[in-house]
């Protein structure tokens, strides 16, 4: 009787170590039933069975056993709710640790200073995550800044120039959000309580286009500033090609057309400024635009030799002389 005892604890050992054996296999061993590539989006409040389904409907992981297996032997971890991509075979164990940390798949929008409303439409169509015309729909609506810049005919100069992080699932209503969110913050950051919103950003996007030299930026605003005093064109040719893109027609270049159209945005036909922003303008350009230079130049131009500075001028005269300058250094 003895001995069968002996032999049934025997056999009970083997067989827990042989299921123990077989888990820690299952749960080490990559899957993958995808062909290149698959999401599975966690909604908050997804219990353990509920993501090992999702994972196991994905082909991530061959079972749900399996990843419960895992999760026995990682109790401490918390599952964090979120869209994860899958693209290599995985094992469940690691599938956790990824659901564990939260390594939720995202794109990431770089928008440079000075981009406008249609460079980061194409960015967001490039990406894949929505239509550039989808985008520039809802740019085209003010209101989510009404408050701040009533006169704003869109959303351009409050998209503010950052890296966003995104989602497939990210609206163009959201980003917009996103967006004109940091740009409240930023103006807050500049504490002028006293500066008028819209007219202060339309500026400093002209600065923006301009130039893009830390040094010349305020000097720049201080240009325009004095040809606003003397209700003088800004002849900034930034406005012109802004008009052109508004109509569709803009050709890469600037053509005698352009110059004169009498798009209320170019203002080689308009003086004063254009009807809104022209781009969206970083901290540093729309702080020369609440606080320019005090200079009496009425001219800039660019320098020759590729720095990005330019040379500024108080009459017609010497800046004729600049321009020519420019002009013979780019023959050189």
């Amino acid at each position: 009787m003895a001995r069968v005892i002996r032999r049934l604890l025997l056999l009970a050992v083997l067989t827990f170590a042989g299921g123990a054996g077989y888990i820690y296999y299952s749960v080490g061993t990559p899957y993958a039933a995808f062909d290149k590539e698959t999401f599975v989006d966690i909604p908050s409040g997804t219990s353990t069975r509920g993501i090992a389904r999702l994972l196991e409907e994905s082909g991530v992981i061959r079972s749900q056993w399996v990843f419960l297996a895992a999760r026995a032997l990682q109790q401490g971890a918390t599952l964090k709710a979120g869209e994860y991509r899958f693209s290599t075979p995985a094992s469940p164990s690691e599938v956790l640790r990824r659901i564990a940390r939260g390594d939720i798949f995202y794109y990431e929008l770089s928008v440079p200073e000075g981009s406008n409303q249609f460079d980061i439409a194409a960015s967001l169509e490039q990406l894949g995550v929505m239509k550039a015309g989808d985008f520039l729909k809802v740019a085209a609506d003010p209101g989510l800044v009404r408050d701040l810049a009533p006169e704003a005919p869109s959303l351009e100069g409050f998209l503010f120039p950052a890296t966003y992080k995104l989602t497939r699932h990210t609206s163009a209503q959201h980003m917009a959000r996103e967006m004109t969110g940091r740009f409240r913050r930023a103006w807050k950051e500049l504490n002028a309580p006293t500066a008028a919103v819209n007219r202060t950003v339309t500026l400093a996007s002209l600065v923006e286009k301009e130039t893009g030299v830390a040094s010349d930026r305020a000097t720049v605003a201080s240009v325009f500033e004095n040809r606003l005093t003397r209700n003088m064109t800004l002849d900034c040719d930034p406005t012109t090609i802004y008009a052109a893109l508004l109509e569709n027609r803009y050709r890469g270049t600037i053509y005698r057309s352009d110059l004169n159209s009498t798009n209320p945005y170019n203002t080689y036909k308009h003086a004063g400024l254009p009807p809104g922003p022209i781009a969206n303008p970083g901290l540093a350009a729309l702080k020369a635009a609440i606080a320019p230079a005090e200079t009496d130049y009425l001219y800039f131009v660019a320098k020759p030799d590729g720095s990005g500075k330019h040379t500024f001028s108080r009459s017609l005269t010497q800046h004729n002389v600049a321009v020519a300058a420019y002009r013979n250094g780019l023959k050189r």
